[in-house]
């Protein structure tokens, strides 16, 4: 394994590294279909599913630190995001007895119903 020294961006799903003399990404990993693990102390790493033999690690600062990269890192996929959205609409329309997505005109949208996704 080579280590290399990078700064890292979370944008949504995506992380993006950099050289730490550069602007521009030098590439990015889009978080789907991923595992964030915690390995040691300061560091975890990310391996995906259609790649579980190459694993990438990454180092913090401090143990806080690596928790908190973790921690939104898991967040970060579109499957979370799904899951979080159809758990706060439904909470809403139990408190309220509407739908909260009825004014954007997708209430009725198939791909946020709880049965429309298999796992």
């Amino acid at each position: 394994a080579v280590l290399k020294k990078r700064l890292v961006k979370l944008v949504v799903n995506f992380l993006f590294y950099f050289r730490t003399d550069e602007a521009e990404p030098i590439g990015a990993l889009l978080l789907e279909h991923c595992r964030v693990t915690k390995e040691e102390e300061n560091v975890f790493s990310i391996s995906f599913i259609e790649e579980p033999e190459r694993k990438y690690c990454f180092e913090c600062d401090s143990e806080e630190q690596c928790q908190e990269w973790v921690e939104a890192l898991k967040r970060a996929s579109y499957e979370f995001m799904r899951r979080s959205l159809i758990f706060y609409r439904n909470e809403i329309q139990k408190m309220t007895g509407k739908d909260p997505l009825e004014q954007y005109g997708i209430s009725e949208e198939a791909r946020f119903q709880l049965g429309a996704h298999k796992d």
